[in-house]
């Protein structure tokens, strides 16, 4: 028979079994609390994403204090039965075109009067809605209810008679994209500092998170441009820290022509009337009664 040998292992003091030295284990703990914390922020995004889009503040004053005195003050009940608020004033000058306006995601339908003067003192008329959850109308906003209002409005713009401008400003300029690619009789598709799509937006502010899953509301303009049949001019700034200006340049790539783009060399967000948005607005519109 074979003798049996037993050896003993010496195990030095503080010496751990093999897989199981306080190094793996501290590497272990923080690769967990690490997944952990990006669960974490990815359901807060997920959860909260809409207070990131959509940022409606203030109250809506008076279109008379707001400066527009011959602007009417209504609401629209859409389809559903929601009621939004819209601000209308038909052309003063006869066979003028009329303005579809959707504004940007922040403030309130009465923080854009001063683009609505500019519109008026040209004799052209107005309709600019606001929108669903925003001061003055019911309901709570999203891209899907933005877009169906946008088309309802425009086909009760177009309705009306006469020339139709479709503008967009920052984050209105997915909704006037989606409604003139869905609507034939736009004269003119104005988008004024767009994006390409504001989950692609989000993908740059946020490349750590799968947004292309995790967003809802993705206003793809780049996907609904290549079917708009209007003229579109767009135009954006250099000094834009909003939107970088490196997305309305690559949406002009994705238009049809006959299109416009202009970049205006030290321009930002909020003042590109100032540097001859509606100059130009004014100026095609003259180019295609001719």
């Amino acid at each position: 028979m074979y003798d049996t040998i037993e050896i003993e292992i010496d195990k030095r003091p503080g010496q751990d079994t093999p897989g199981r030295s306080p190094a793996r284990r501290i590497l272990i703990a923080v690769l967990v609390a690490v997944a952990a914390a990006y669960v974490a922020a990815s359901a807060y995004m997920y959860l909260f994403q809409r207070s990131f889009v959509f940022k409606p503040s203030g109250e809506v004053i008076s279109a008379s204090a707001a400066g527009v005195p011959e602007v009417t003050e209504d609401t629209v009940r859409m389809a559903d039965g929601t009621e939004v608020i819209v601000w209308t004033a038909p052309p003063a000058v006869e066979g003028a075109p009329t303005v579809l306006f959707f504004h940007g995601n922040s403030g309130n339908l009465s923080d854009r009067a001063d683009r609505f003067r500019y519109v008026l003192d040209s004799g052209y008329g107005l309709y600019a809605p606001g929108y669903r959850g925003f001061p003055g109308s019911e309901g709570s906003p999203s891209e899907a209810a933005f877009i169906s209002d946008g088309l309802e409005h425009f086909d009760l713009v177009s309705a009306r008679g006469g020339p139709v401008i479709v503008h967009g400003q920052s984050l209105g300029t997915g909704v006037a994209t989606a409604v003139a690619a869905q609507r034939s009789g736009v004269d003119l598709l104005v988008l004024e500092a767009p994006y390409t799509a504001t989950v692609d937006m989000a993908a740059e502010q946020y490349p750590w998170l799968p947004v292309s899953l995790l967003m809802k509301d993705q206003f793809a303009s780049r996907e609904w441009i290549g079917d708009v049949d209007a003229p579109v001019f767009i135009m954006h700034g250099t000094a834009d820290d909003v939107i970088p200006v490196s997305h309305g340049a690559a949406l002009f790539e994705y238009a049809n022509d006959p299109r416009t783009l202009e970049i205006v060399e030290g321009a930002d967000h909020g003042n590109l009337w100032s540097h001859g948005l509606w100059d130009e607005v004014q100026r095609q519109m003259g180019a295609r009664a001719r």
